[in-house]
């Protein structure tokens, strides 16, 4: 009798621990249908890049001097300069350059120590091609603009769901002078000053 009341008693326990743990999973689902949403329709929706976003590298020509401190900081040594020296002129001609984005970390080291600023990061992130080859950009590639989300005409851009007005769920047709959730850095910074 002692073990058929304790086989009850194991039996109501575990009962017990699996109503606590599918309250505890249902405790989340409700949870995460009062928050606000976070899908974006991809091809037709964008979200727009933050300030400080590391996209593709852009490359520009004519401001190159050939002195490879890319290559140098790069942490996979990953930039191709290709030059020859001009005797006349007794300075390096650049002739070809390319990055593999196959193969890039994204790091922005070839950025920041550019000492010409021929490099800088753009928005683009959609480098997505059916050849790894593909990703092999050229300095002709790299020297193409990308288009803006904001100025895309297909696509619908949109503010990250997180900068949203508090009580703001739809994050379409938001003006772009609207305050987000959260300070500015400047705010913080007006605020620290005057501390």
């Amino acid at each position: 009798m002692l073990k058929f009341l304790k086989q009850v008693g194991d039996y109501a326990k575990e009962t017990v621990q699996a109503a606590k743990y599918i309250g505890q999973g249902l405790s989340v689902t409700f949870d995460h249908m009062q928050r606000r949403p976070i899908t974006v329709q991809y091809p037709y929706e964008k979200l727009i890049p933050s300030e400080r976003f590391r996209g593709r590298i852009h490359f520009e020509f004519d401001k190159c001097i050939s002195c490879e401190v890319c290559v140098r900081v790069c942490p996979i040594n990953l930039p191709v300069v290709d030059w020859e020296f001009d005797k006349a002129s007794k300075k390096k001609k650049l002739k070809h350059y390319s990055i593999d984005f196959g193969v890039c970390i994204f790091c922005g080291n070839c950025v920041e120590y550019c000492p010409t600023n021929c490099l800088s990061m753009t928005e683009e992130y959609d480098l997505s091609t059916y050849d790894r080859h593909e990703l092999n950009y050229d300095n002709v590639a790299l020297g193409r603009l990308p288009y803006k989300v904001t100025e895309d005409p297909m696509v619908t851009p949109l503010r990250e769901l997180v900068y949203l007005p508090k009580g703001v769920l739809e994050p379409h047709g938001l003006p772009a002078n609207s305050r987000r959730v959260g300070k500015l850095p400047e705010d913080i910074a007006e605020q620290e000053a005057e501390k």
